[in-house]
């Protein structure tokens, strides 16, 4: 293939102390002719070595893309490669990367269709899914050896999702020239092996992947790079019926066991009770109030399956008045969907699980956490769609329910991982999605048994439970449309992340002020000592599941600390004022 050269820089001008940590345009757009200093430090370290494999693993929203690009045309510039072979998880990022590669002169054939050629000598490569490779994976290493071939694995990740894959993968694209593997989220909740990465031992033997690059969620915000989060948690009563016919009945997020956790969330879900309606409408007025500032701010709620994801829409359009975007599949008429969103001012998108990864739609400001998957991987690639930042100051602000899972994942947001490939069972400990899937399974396997019940969800109300941010919770419980939930959903929507602590710190005051102000009736009946004392157990041992994880250390030791610097008994034998004392003892800790 001749492939005309291509323009970009020398190695020396990649000196990243040289550059801002950010500039105006959006990275994810493919602008070649500038680059923050982590992509010119990972060019750097990239044109050390010349590897033939690299895996840069850089935080949703930092700008991927465009390090790629821009590695891609030095390659192409220098004839190292002839060639480019762009694999992403979605049809719609194959359109997203051709269109960011024409941006720089490289021109991707993203309708390639696993037919001969590239699609004509105008093309430098073409754009495919991990699922093409997968189904003739002979044909795509004849393309591969058939020249000089960079191959870019975009969230390499998914090639994992199946044996099948991965070998499909490894067959296709061994013979490569060069290799760079791009993930924002460098790890996966399996055991499978992702192709082209290397796993070495830590000290408890469990091999973990190792990247040559890493620019985390913590130094991009720090950067400007990537927004703050804030998360907006909500609780409230549910009801629902067993397939067995029993009523049960629980406060969202209490800390019951898993199965009852889980089908307590499950109802919290459906979109038949009160909960979800008015979520969501707390999210449209947060919506609202960010469009104060940001006029074209728009919002997200990711649902769990496609008849959920319709229903919602429509209770959006009772709120709203207006019907949202609806994004169901992966098709090009869900590509185009997005398309339109992104460019347009409409206020709500509501999608499934396709929109959770690589999608670019930065005027996304507000989102609804409304789906049963509670992985680290898929939260943290769900969070990514909120985070990119356009101009310093915008925050996002994401709606959950308060359910110990998601609270964990939203007060670990910082956190790096690597991907393990032997399982830690303390670290699934909080991450456990079992129980949820064995919820959603109840009323398949139902119908089975024709003479037993099926489950449904009775009734749920919501509350405003607390704020979440950067692993500090602020804010106590309050009714839905109360001053004290309308002061925290009142946030600005520019403001610079010092200044976010600042306000949460002074509306948490203002909210216990009034609450001393007007306490409850005395005549208000106490809860049960049973189910006080249940409710701080399980409290304390999510914290104390948190701190050991953190710390890496086992949880008998944050125990045996708990109780010489707090005093007491064991936590089986310990009154409630006891619990709390070393619930705070935790909490200041953790925030620290």
């Amino acid at each position: 293939m001749n492939t005309p050269p291509l323009p970009g820089p020398t190695v020396g001008t990649f000196a990243a102390e040289h550059l801002s940590p950010s500039y105006p345009e959006r990275a994810a757009r493919g602008t070649a002719d500038k680059l923050r200093a982590w992509q010119a430090e990972a060019l750097d370290i990239y044109f050390e070595k010349e590897p033939r494999d690299f895996l840069a693993a850089a935080t949703p929203g930092a700008g991927k893309t465009t390090f790629a690009l821009r590695l891609a045309t030095e390659l192409i510039a220098r004839r190292v490669v002839d060639q480019v072979t762009v694999v992403a998880p979605t049809e719609h990022l194959k359109k997203q990367w051709a269109d960011a590669a024409h941006r720089v002169g490289i021109r991707l054939n993203p309708e390639f269709k696993n037919s001969h050629g590239f699609g004509g000598r105008r093309f430098h490569g073409v754009a495919v899914t991990y699922a093409q490779v997968a189904m003739r994976p002979e044909h795509h290493r004849a393309l591969t050896v058939s020249a000089r071939t960079l191959v870019i694995l975009d969230e390499v990740h998914h090639g994992g999702d199946a044996l099948s894959w991965g070998d499909a993968i490894r067959e296709a694209f061994e013979p490569a020239t060069r290799r760079l593997s791009l993930t924002g989220t460098p790890f996966r909740s399996d055991t499978a092996p992702i192709p082209f990465v290397s796993y070495v031992r830590d000290e408890k033997g469990i091999r973990l992947s190792q990247t040559d690059y890493n620019y985390g969620y913590g130094r991009a915000l720090a950067d400007g790079v990537v927004r703050p989060v804030i998360f907006m948690a909500y609780a409230g009563k549910m009801r629902w019926r067993t397939k067995m016919g029993e009523e049960m009945e629980a406060r969202l997020g209490q800390g019951d066991t898993k199965d009852v956790t889980a089908q307590a969330w499950r109802t919290a879900l459906d979109p038949q009770g009160e909960w979800i309606p008015a979520v969501l409408a707390a999210a449209d007025r947060r919506l609202t109030e960010v469009r104060h500032s940001i006029p074209d701010a728009g919002g997200l709620v990711i649902a769990t399956d496609q008849t959920t994801a319709r229903a919602y829409a429509d209770v959006l359009t009772g709120l709203t008045g207006h019907a949202p975007t609806i994004v169901l599949s992966d098709e090009k008429e869900a590509s185009d969907r997005i398309d339109a969103f992104s460019k347009s001012e409409s206020r709500w998108m509501v999608a499934v699980r396709m929109v959770s990864e690589g999608v670019d739609v930065p005027r996304l400001s507000v989102g609804v956490y409304a789906t049963s998957a509670s992985t680290p991987l898929y939260f943290a690639q769900a969070i990514g769609r909120f985070v990119r930042a356009r101009r310093r100051g915008e925050i996002a602000s994401i709606f959950v329910p308060s359910v110990p899972t998601l609270i964990a994942l939203a007060s670990s947001l910082e956190l790096e991982r690597d991907h393990a490939l032997d399982r830690d069972t303390a670290d699934d400990e909080l991450l456990d999605e079992d129980a949820m899937d064995a919820a959603n399974r109840t009323e398949k396997a139902s119908e089975t048994v024709p003479d037993e019940f099926e489950w449904k969800a009775l009734e749920s109300d919501a509350n405003f439970d607390r704020v979440l941010y950067e692993g500090d919770e602020f804010g106590f419980a309050a009714g839905m449309g109360s001053d004290e939930e309308l002061d925290f959903i009142g946030l600005p929507g520019i403001l610079e992340p010092e200044q976010v602590r600042e306000l949460l710190q002074q509306r948490q005051a203002r909210q216990a002020r009034h609450t001393a102000a007007n306490p409850p009736p005395k005549d208000t009946e106490p809860a049960p000592l049973y189910r006080t004392l249940k409710e701080q157990r399980t409290l304390l041992n999510s914290l104390v599941g948190m701190r050991a994880k953190l710390n890496n250390e086992p949880h008998g030791i944050v125990h045996a600390e708990l109780r010489r610097v707090c005093g007491g008994p064991a936590v089986g034998q310990a009154s409630v004022t006891q619990l709390q004392a070393r619930i705070d003892y935790l909490r200041r800790g953790l925030t620290r």
